[in-house]
This record gives C-alpha cells, structure tokens and sequence, in this order.
C-alpha cells in the first residue's frame, strides 16, 4: 500500500472512530451498535442500549430476558424473526429498572406471558405510577415469590433463582439448563462501579450473600451474562467474574467501615478515587457505591 493512500485510510478509520465514540455516550449511557449473536446451545445475547439482553432459540418459540428500551426493543425482536416464524413465548425480566423492562411495550402483543419476581413487579408499578407512565409499561402477567420459578420451551429447561435483596429487592435470575447459560440481571456489574438502588430495597451485605449463592448453585461451565460492564465485549464471564465483583463490594464495606470507626465524615469518604482492594473497577460512579455503603453502616 502506498504512504498516501495508508494515511488516509488511517485517518479515516479514526475519524470513524470518533464518530462511534461520540454517538456512544450521546445518551449519558454506552451505547454501541447492537450485537446480535448466539453463546451456546441456542442460547445468544444482544446488546445495543442499556442492560443485556439474553434469547432462546427454541423450536417451540422464544424466550426474551430483558428489553433495554423502547427505541432497542425492536432490534432484537427484528433479528428472531429472522430466525423463524414463531411464537415469543416468554419475555422474562431480572429486575424493575428501566433500561430493563422500559422495552416491554414492544413486545404487547407478541410475548405470551411477561414474567418477574413479585418485589420487581410492584417496583415496575410504583415507579410508572410515579411518574404517571402506566401506559407505557407492559407489566408482569407471570410474578412468582421467593422460590422461583420453572417452565420448559421446547427442549429447554428455564429456571428463576431468587436468593433475596441486593442490587434492589427484587433481583431474579434466569438459567437455561441445558445451555447452562445464567443472566444475573444486574447483580453483576463487570469491572464497572455498580447502580446501588437502597430506594428499591438494595442491600450491600445481602448482595454479597447472594453472590456466594450464586457461585455455589452454578457449576465451572456456566456462562454467565451480566447486566453490565466496563468493557462492552464483556457482557458474559464465569464465576471469577462473579468473585470479583463480590470482592468489590466486600471491599467497598471493608473500607467505609473502618472509615466510619476511625471518625471520618461522609464528605471526606466521599473523597476516595478507588475502593482498596478492589482497584479493576473504574469509570464513573464511585460515589454512589460509597453513599449507598455509608448509608448502609452509618445506621448500625
């Protein structure tokens, strides 16, 4: 390749490449061009806008976890249908939180049951409620309580775990057996500062349970999908990602503990740029994780 024509195809590509950056966090959240592509086993994830899609497909029909948004929502429902002409079965949801289920309007009339723990359907509620968009909400038909749920699609056994309290109070998540593929919803944020909703029932010391929960019910050949991550290729891990993350929040609790017993102030904790012990989670939103910690302990 001549020098010219190098550099100028250089230059291009990074001009493309700004272009893709700046139309990424347009929105205050990452986004990227959706992904649509298969794990394992029938089983695939797509991502696009907001929290991590995961889909079945079963001979049977499909099964959704998660709709980010209404603007997203259709992306993934374009790419099954390319897949076949069938049936969307279930459309499962982790969590209450709207890059989650703000998607489901999408999928009324399509999906044959919405399912979520109870505690995330009367979150749905009261939020929409709140902010008087009922009608824009496709909630829950399906709410099962603290001791899960099962269906079979096709030959595909689908089970919901519900371990208790921890991003907020009603945190499912969903294990296609055989593919043995698991959405953690957002119990898992992947090297990223996580959202730590107390308003919502989040519970720190709970959610550090619920991770070792997780890694006990879960073999070695899990995959897991996570609801977000630092590094958008790394939206599935196994269980040292797991590990990680509730080393962070051990660490977090460790650290505005001992902050707590040695006379600090809330102002001068928040003062911390990274959470000793735990320094591969980065990017924006430190301070939350510390306020929702010292809230958490300042009490006790």
């Amino acid at each position: 390749m001549e020098r010219r024509q190098f550099i100028q195809q250089s230059a291009l590509a990074l001009a493309m490449l700004s272009i893709y950056k700046s139309n990424a966090f347009a929105h205050g959240i990452f986004q990227q061009a959706y992904q649509f592509k298969p794990l394992r086993n029938n089983v695939g994830v797509f991502t696009e806008q907001g929290g991590t899609i995961a889909w079945l497909n079963s001979q049977a029909g499909f099964t959704v976890v998660d709709s980010q948004f209404p603007n997203s929502a259709p992306h993934v429902i374009e790419e099954l249908k390319k897949l076949g002409n069938k049936p969307f079965k279930y459309l499962l949801n982790t969590h209450h939180h709207g890059d989650h289920t703000g998607g489901n309007i999408a999928f009324r009339g399509l999906a044959e049951h919405v399912v979520a723990h109870e505690n995330s359907l009367k979150n749905q509620r009261a939020t929409a409620e709140k902010a008087n968009s009922l009608d824009k909400q496709l909630l829950p038909d399906l709410a099962f309580g603290n001791d899960g749920w099962k269906t079979n699609v096709g030959t595909e056994k689908i089970t919901a775990y519900y371990f208790g309290p921890g991003h907020t109070n009603g945190d499912s998540i969903y294990h296609f057996e055989n593919a043995n593929i698991a959405h953690l919803g957002d119990l898992v944020f992947n090297r990223r500062y996580p959202f730590i909703d107390t308003a919502n029932g989040a519970n720190i010391a709970n959610w550090v349970n619920v991770l070792d929960r997780i890694t006990a019910q879960f073999d070695q050949d899990t995959v897991f999908v996570f609801g977000h991550s630092r590094d958008p290729e790394k939206i599935t891990g196994g269980k040292a990602d797991v590990l990680a993350f509730k080393n962070y929040l051990q660490s977090l609790l460790d650290f505005v503990g001992k902050e707590i017993k040695a006379g600090k102030s809330k102002d001068d904790i928040l003062k911390a740029t990274e959470i000793p012990g735990a320094p591969e989670w980065q990017g924006d939103g430190i301070a939350r994780s510390l306020n929702a910690a010292y809230a958490e302990l300042a009490v006790k």
